[in-house]
């Protein structure tokens, strides 16, 4: 049971001289049924920090509530806002601790603050951080897309086609990825949630590269 829960989704991370690129799928699969074709996947953590969630949808949701909670009660704390940082590492130590009964999810948290940030998590508290990174059953073949073609120095105006592309061509070959796209961008002008046409918009310029 739980398996079927984590097999489908694809999420992208891109760090870029700029900024940070988040994508995601709308379809939440269980095992072969499609349970949602509007599953939300990037959450916004603050106004510099959000996330990126693949596996068990109430798992994930609950986390992330934490997350946005945490966030919210240092910035009234400290007059200023959590960092990539320490959202992935108070993020890691949650995770590490609920290690017996584990959040069945794997994320991505990404920010800036004059620089960008990427980390990558695994469901027990594993945290690494990276320039670009893709999680989920669509992965591989985002992967594939990505790393012909990606440089962080790269800014957020080139990266987002490269995004769209690379999470296109696993909405192609996995059939646990589909039904939409959602893209955040997030610089120094804070967190951005692009609307379905600005998506449109820009795919379709890349067809017709």
């Amino acid at each position: 049971m739980e398996e079927k829960i984590l097999k489908g989704t694809t999420t992208i991370g891109l760090t870029c001289s700029d900024g940070i690129v988040l994508v995601a799928d709308k379809r939440a699969s269980w095992g072969t049924f499609i349970a949602s074709k509007r599953a939300r996947k990037i959450f916004k953590i603050n106004d510099i920090v959000g996330a990126t969630v693949a596996g068990s949808v109430g798992d994930a949701e609950a986390l992330m509530r934490i997350m946005q909670a945490e966030a919210a009660l240092y910035e009234m704390n400290n007059k200023d806002r959590m960092s990539v940082n320490a959202v992935a590492t108070l993020m890691a130590n949650i995770l590490q601790g609920n290690k017996i009964f584990p959040y069945l999810v794997q994320i991505l948290v990404g920010g800036f603050n004059g620089n960008a940030g990427l980390f990558s998590l695994d469901p027990i508290g594993g945290l690494t951080e990276e320039k670009l990174a893709a999680t989920g059953s669509g992965s591989p073949m985002a992967y594939g897309v990505i790393e012909r073609e990606y440089s962080e120095e790269s800014t957020i105006e080139t990266n987002i086609p490269l995004a769209l592309k690379a999470l296109s061509a696993a909405m192609e070959r996995d059939m646990a990825t589909g039904n939409g796209i959602a893209l955040v961008t997030i610089t120094k002008d804070g967190f951005r949630e692009y609307q379905d046409a600005d998506i449109a918009e820009i795919a379709k310029n890349i067809v017709k590269k």
